[in-house]
């Protein structure tokens, strides 16, 4: 930057915008990217909202399915879309979401933390592009992602979280992609036999959440494991629940935060979704 002109012209880049919506989207089976259910169309009714109310610049995703040493910002132009599932049929690994990717925003992000680091070997994995998929079909919005470092602890993604809140007035809008309930050893029993009903400490632990959730209580939702017995049983390992304290800790004081989607399917999988803003 070499005047007050560079300067002036750089800062006038960073459009103000009307404050961006956040998600929190459980975002279940790869199979939802080829159905037409309840959930999915929720997805679209909210994509339909978002875009009535300002089409953003871009997506920014925190996805379950990429945990990193490290925190990562995806700085691809033209992101691939992973296919990182098995035991699916053809025409889910046929699917692509060619969404352009958001190098400049990425690196916004960037610059905002300086201890992540760029990279160009990630593109959109399945917590991203299967649920883009039904909120914006046209693929026509930049998407890019941000890593979950595995080895922090859990407090540490809600402070990281709040150092983006600035991306909300740029037009961008933040996605967290997980499942606040998520035990897939609990689930395959029920899965296999075509049997949805919820397991007692699933329902049990959802609620509690939604609870805390409504409650921006992100100090309990951080100490899940002392929410009773449910709560070892609802989240064994972290990576799907982290995303959404990312997407509640984004939440503002005047931010209404909306259940979208309540329904824990095939014994002990949450599909809860939310809107902050």
């Amino acid at each position: 930057m070499n005047s007050l002109r560079d300067l002036h012209t750089t800062a006038s880049s960073f459009q103000k915008t009307a404050k961006m919506p956040v998600l929190f989207v459980g975002h279940g089976s790869p199979m939802n990217a080829l159905a037409d259910n309840p959930f999915t169309q929720t997805l679209h009714q909210l994509g339909h909202d978002i875009r009535n109310l300002q089409p953003p610049r871009a997506v920014l995703v925190v996805s379950a399915h990429w945990l990193t040493r490290g925190t990562f910002v995806a700085i691809n132009e033209r992101p691939e879309t992973i296919h990182d599932f098995g035991g699916f049929p053809q025409e889910l690994f046929a699917m692509q979401y060619p969404a352009p990717g958001a190098p400049e925003v990425a690196r916004e992000v960037l610059e905002a933390l300086p201890d992540a680091h760029p990279t160009d070997e990630w593109g959109l994995d399945h917590g991203t592009w299967t649920v883009l998929h039904h909120i914006f079909p046209e693929a026509d919005i930049p998407v890019f992602q941000l890593s979950i470092d595995y080895y922090k602890p859990i407090t540490y993604h809600a402070g990281l979280a709040r150092q983006l809140q600035f991306l909300r007035r740029r037009g961008v809008l933040i996605l967290g992609s997980g499942n606040i309930v998520h035990n897939l050893r609990q689930s395959m029993p029920k899965l296999m036999q075509g049997d949805a009903t919820p397991y007692a400490w699933a329902a049990e632990f959802d609620e509690w959440a939604k609870a805390k959730i409504d409650q921006r209580d992100l100090l309990a939702l951080a100490q899940y494991q002392q929410a009773g017995a449910s709560g070892p049983l609802a989240v064994p390992t972290p990576d799907h629940y982290i995303p959404m304290l990312y997407s509640l800790a984004l939440a503002e004081p005047d931010d209404a935060i909306r259940h979208a989607y309540e329904e824990v399917s095939y014994g002990g999988m949450s599909m809860r979704t939310f809107m902050v803003g």
